[in-house]
């Protein structure tokens, strides 16, 4: 299992993380799964490849209307009331996924994940990340600084529902 993903790509979403520090970016990526390439697994289990054509940036519409779904006060491990914000959340439209994902469809594609950034945090995925993460996709996480792009690592959940890293393979071939 992989995500395929040109060079071009790739730094576009890093650029996308270093505009938007200290804050989070986020946005879609649109593609294709590459069922042919599927390899069984030893519990049976067919693991895809994804192949990223194109990006589609989203507006970081976190706010604390959403933070009991983000964060539900019994599971919020930085502490009852407090409030968190754009540094440490992003939260995609589901209106703009829907438009998106009509949009992909229309032209053969699919959202095959979503991207965003952690500012001054690892590139590993949070238990909010986790908590409202979709198995059909792959999640993209760029670490940056003030100084730029630090780390850049894609995820996917198993059948747990936890997250195991996934391949990045850059590739110039695109799926249509």
């Amino acid at each position: 299992m992989a995500l395929l993903i040109s060079e071009q790509l790739k730094d576009q979403i890093s650029q996308a993380g270093a505009a938007a520090y200290p804050y989070e970016c986020c946005g879609l990526m649109l593609g294709c799964i590459l069922p042919a390439l599927a390899q069984a697994q030893d519990d049976g289990q067919m693991q895809d490849d994804r192949q990223v054509v194109e990006l589609v940036p989203a507006e970081n519409h976190w706010d604390t209307s959403v933070q009991e779904i983000t964060d539900p006060a019994e599971e919020n491990s930085t502490g009852a009331g407090k409030a968190l914000d754009q540094h440490r959340r992003y939260w995609i439209d589901p209106e703009m996924m829907l438009k998106v994902q009509r949009q992909a469809r229309d032209r053969k594609l699919d959202i095959i994940g979503v991207y965003h950034s952690h500012p001054d945090h690892p590139a590993i995925p949070s238990e909010c990340d986790r908590r409202l993460a979709w198995p059909v996709y792959s999640y993209v996480i760029v670490s940056v600084s003030a100084a730029g792009t630090v780390d850049f690592q894609s995820w996917r959940l198993d059948e747990h529902h936890q997250f195991q890293a996934e391949a990045v393979k850059i590739v110039d071939k695109i799926c249509t």
